[in-house]
């Protein structure tokens, strides 16, 4: 599988942006795909998720403000991202999960290169 993320760039406070991952591949044998993040000295965060079965995840920290979804006829999964923050600075990466149904979500086994947002006061 792999998976391809744009969409990130420099936008000021109560902006938005869209990030696109397109994937390709084995995408037939993924059970989940995610929005991961990673700003510099903190640990990796997973912001979103999408299940094949239809459950979405999201972090307290985005809930009302980020929505994920995905569009199954061009293989492409969407962080569409409203109300930014400074603290929602970060490299964006996309991830696709093979693990069983009931952990697809928050189990993942392929990476994007990530996309960096950068959000500005």
């Amino acid at each position: 599988v792999q998976l391809v993320e744009s969409g990130g760039g420099l936008v000021q406070a109560g902006g938005s942006l869209r990030l696109s991952c397109a994937a390709s591949g084995s995408i037939f044998s993924i059970n989940a795909m995610g929005w991961y993040r990673q700003a510099p000295g903190k640990e990796r965060e997973l912001v979103a998720a999408s299940s094949s079965g239809g459950s979405t995840y999201y972090a307290d920290s985005v809930k009302g403000r980020f929505t994920i979804s995905r569009d199954n006829a061009k293989n492409t999964l969407y962080l569409q991202m409203n109300s930014l923050k400074p603290e929602d600075t970060a490299m964006y990466y996309c991830a696709a999960s093979m693990a069983p149904p009931k952990v697809a979500m928050f189990e993942y086994d392929y990476w994007g290169q990530g996309t960096q947002v950068t959000v500005f006061s």
